[in-house]
């Protein structure tokens, strides 16, 4: 083999490497830009990813928010009806009581609903000798149906008349102009044991309190309804 021949085959074997390095940096260069694809796609997903879950997290907030603005409202409309409704019903009682004045302006039956406000009182206490309290405008109407009362009680109670001692301290009197917020009584009697460890009080205003908070369900579902509590 001549040199000419030897150079041909020299130069032969070197475009062959070149070639085969060539291809090998394509193989790699192709290779190397799909791993980067694949990773770029991997972290572009990942970021969504984090975009959609920052963002979920971010839309229950709103929503727990909203659930929450909505609750205190609701809450607070909620109360402002049960005000309105407890002013209503408040206004009644008081409505109530100042009609509770009239009924000592007719001295026929006012006197007669002291004698049973007695009796009552009586028949609660059982007691052989009482202290009895009322209005000092009431003391002379008191006085004129002590014995009828004390008689009724004995005969329904099949015991001696009881010994019954009228206070010289006496109940307040109604309300008027010149006191108006200071403390009355509508009328009515108030009955305690000698020793003052049981006490009766039978006035009008008592009655009513407890007439009304009785009656308070029957008050609030005829002017209300039945509504939720």
């Amino acid at each position: 083999m001549n040199d000419a021949d030897v150079s041909k085959q020299i130069q032969q074997m070197v475009r062959f490497i070149r070639q085969e390095a060539e291809e090998k940096a394509n193989e790699i260069s192709v290779s190397a830009e799909e791993e980067f694809n694949i990773e770029k796609l991997q972290l572009v997903e990942a970021e969504k990813k984090k975009i959609r879950q920052e963002y979920e997290r971010k839309e229950k907030q709103v929503q727990v928010r909203k659930k929450i603005e909505y609750s205190m409202q609701l809450n607070a409309s909620r109360i402002k009806v049960l005000q309105a409704q407890d002013d209503l019903v408040n206004a009644m009682k008081e409505d109530a009581s100042k009609e509770l004045l009239n009924v000592s302006h007719n001295h026929h039956n006012y006197k007669d609903l002291l004698k049973d406000l007695i009796v009552q009182s009586l028949l609660r206490l059982k007691e052989p000798s009482v202290l009895l309290r009322c209005r000092e405008d009431d003391v002379h109407l008191v006085q004129s149906v002590l014995q009828s009362a004390k008689d009724e009680y004995a005969e329904k109670s099949k015991v001696h008349p009881p010994e019954i001692i009228v206070d010289n301290v006496h109940l307040p009197p109604p309300p008027s102009h010149h006191n108006a917020h200071g403390p009355f009584c509508s009328g009515g009697v108030v009955l305690a044991s000698r020793d003052g460890k049981i006490v009766f009080e039978n006035t009008l205003d008592a009655r009513l309190d407890v007439v009304f908070r009785k009656k308070l369900p029957e008050i609030r579902k005829s002017l209300f309804g039945q509504v939720a509590a």
